[in-house]
């Protein structure tokens, strides 16, 4: 078994979409159905196949970010993509050392829907492996 996607109702698709390409992601799919509603399937570059779905259902109301924590994503260069986020438009937070000096660099973003996610760069040492 494996991980492949997670979903995230959104409550302005587009706003979304122009959010998440701004992250990296690249849009896959737009799944209309007949309700109005839709799926967009997105990826970012180097991931084989979709791992983010966004879900637009205007027949449901307002998003309401409740019981969900956040997501975290693997970058190379925590400073670059900072630099590369902020450049266009985003509001990424400050750089935070939670393992100490020779932990993780971490950043966190908001999107705006009020889902968070974690940017994670791994020292050199790598990620933590449990046997």
């Amino acid at each position: 078994m494996k991980t492949i996607l997670f979903a995230l109702r959104v409550s302005d698709l587009e706003r979304s979409l122009r959010f998440y390409a701004a992250v990296g992601y690249v849009e896959l799919s737009k799944i209309p159905a007949d309700d109005g509603s839709r799926l967009v399937w997105l990826r970012l570059p180097g991931e084989s196949s979709v791992s983010l779905e966004l879900v637009h259902r205007p027949a449901d109301g307002p998003v309401e970010v409740r019981g969900f924590e956040h997501f975290a994503i693997e970058v190379e260069s925590l400073a670059e993509t900072l630099d590369r986020l902020t450049a266009g438009g985003l509001q990424p937070g400050p750089v935070e050392l939670p393992g100490g000096a020779d932990g993780p660099k971490t950043s966190w973003v908001v999107d705006p829907d009020g889902y968070r996610f974690e940017l994670v760069q791994w020292p050199p040492s790598g990620a933590p492996t449990f046997d």
